[in-house]
C-alpha cells in the first residue's frame, strides 16, 4: 500500500522550544519534519501542529509554526483527546432536500470535504506524546504513518519502543523520503524538481 497524496494530512507533534535540546538527534529530526511541511504545502497536503502545554515547553519552533495551516495547544498528552480528531475529520453536512434522488449530472456539486483519512504523523516525544496521538487516530480508523526519521525522545530506547508498539498495532513506518516519493510517484510531477532539491 502506497500513500496517496490526495488522501493524506500530516501532523506535526510537539518539536517545541524548550524541548527540543533534550532531545535525541534534535537538529536532524527538526529538518525533516520541516522538510515534510514544506513537502506538503508544495503538494497542497493540510498541515496541522500540536504543542504540548506551551506556556511551560514554549512555542513550535517558527518555520515549523508558519507551515502549519492550524496549531493545537494542548494538556493531555494524545492531541486527539483535545479535538485533534475533528479537525482531520471534518463533520459531514447531511444532504439537504432529495436532491441525491436526481440524475448526477443536474446535481449540485457537494460542499462537503472529502475525507482525507492517511495521516503522516512525526514529533517529540515518540514513546508519549506522538504515540498516544497516534494510537488514538488508529482507534478511530485512520490509516497512521510514522515518519520515523523525523521522530524523536530523550533516549533511543523509548524511541525504539514507541515505533515497536506502533507497527504492532497497525502504524506504517516510513521515512521523510519515502513520503516524498510516495506523494509524487512520478519523476513527470509537476513538484518533482521542487520536492527532490528539500531532500538533497
Amino acid at each position: 500500500m502506497l500513500l496517496d497524496v490526495a488522501l493524506s494530512q500530516l501532523v506535526l507533534v510537539d518539536y517545541q522550544t524548550r524541548l527540543m535540546p533534550a532531545i535525541h538527534e534534535a537538529p536532524l529530526v527538526l529538518a525533516n519534519a520541516g522538510r515534510l511541511a514544506q513537502m506538503a504545502r508544495l503538494l497542497h497536503v493540510p498541515v496541522m501542529g500540536t504543542e504540548q502545554n506551551p506556556s511551560r515547553l514554549g512555542e513550535n519552533p517558527p518555520e515549523i509554526k508558519a507551515l502549519c495551516d492550524r496549531t493545537l495547544a494542548k494538556m493531555q498528552f494524545s492531541g486527539v483527546e483535545e479535538g485533534l480528531g475533528e479537525w482531520l475529520r471534518p463533520p459531514v453536512k447531511p444532504a439537504a432536500g432529495n436532491a441525491r434522488s436526481l440524475p448526477k449530472h443536474l446535481q449540485k456539486p457537494s460542499n462537503t470535504p472529502s475525507e482525507r483519512s492517511s495521516i503522516v504523523i512525526a514529533g517529540c516525544e515518540a514513546h508519549v506524546c506522538l504515540l498516544q496521538t497516534a494510537l488514538h487516530l488508529l482507534e478511530d480508523e485512520f490509516d497512521v504513518w510514522v515518519v520515523t526519521d523525523a521522530c524523536s525522545s530523550r533516549t533511543e530506547r523509548n524511541r525504539d519502543a514507541a515505533f515497536d508498539r506502533l507497527a504492532s498495532a497497525g502504524a506504517e513506518l516510513v521515512t521523510t523520503e519515502m513520503v516524498a516519493f510516495e506523494w509524487l510517484r512520478s519523476a513527470e510531477h509537476p513538484q518533482f524538481k521542487a520536492v527532490q532539491s528539500l531532500i538533497k
